[in-house]
């Protein structure tokens, strides 16, 4: 039963999501022979301030970068 747990940064739509689900779905069918059904993928959303990266909080490099 493959878990595919992806992290992500708040602000994708409801259609993103479900393709990112599909779309991982069917690699993990096409390239391990998974049956999509034992398929368990789960979309965590993080509050860019929540979330850090080169010495920075997301909301911070972003603002940054403006």
């Amino acid at each position: 039963m493959p878990y595919v747990n992806v992290q992500i940064t708040q602000g994708a739509t409801r259609t993103q999501k479900a393709q990112l689900v599909k779309e991982i779905t069917d690699s993990l069918v096409k390239i391990l022979g998974k049956k999509p059904e034992h398929t368990h993928v789960v979309i965590q959303e993080i509050k860019e301030e929540d979330w850090g990266f080169s010495g920075l909080l997301t909301d911070e490099w972003k603002s940054q970068q403006k």
